[in-house]
């Protein structure tokens, strides 16, 4: 089980890691079972398989969601 404070802290490490590689959408945490988890937000499948499993002993979980782009706003 994983606290929320090294949670955030693996979120952290796992951001500075991330922040340039293409694909990754977002980066938050989830609860999972009866403690908190790092989740990844990717692109597609070969952007997944650049995420690691894990991050200073805090599990990390991936889903594909495609790209994400910002909503067109309406005019009226």
């Amino acid at each position: 089980m994983t606290d929320r404070a090294a949670a955030r802290a693996a979120k952290s490490t796992l951001a500075s890691q991330l922040s340039a590689r293409p694909g990754v959408v977002g980066i938050g945490l989830a609860r999972r079972d009866s403690g908190y988890v790092v989740k990844v937000d990717v692109a597609d499948a070969e952007a997944a398989r650049q995420v690691p499993g894990d991050v200073d002993g805090v599990r990390v979980v991936t889903e594909v969601v495609g790209v994400v782009r910002p909503l067109r706003s309406r005019t009226a």
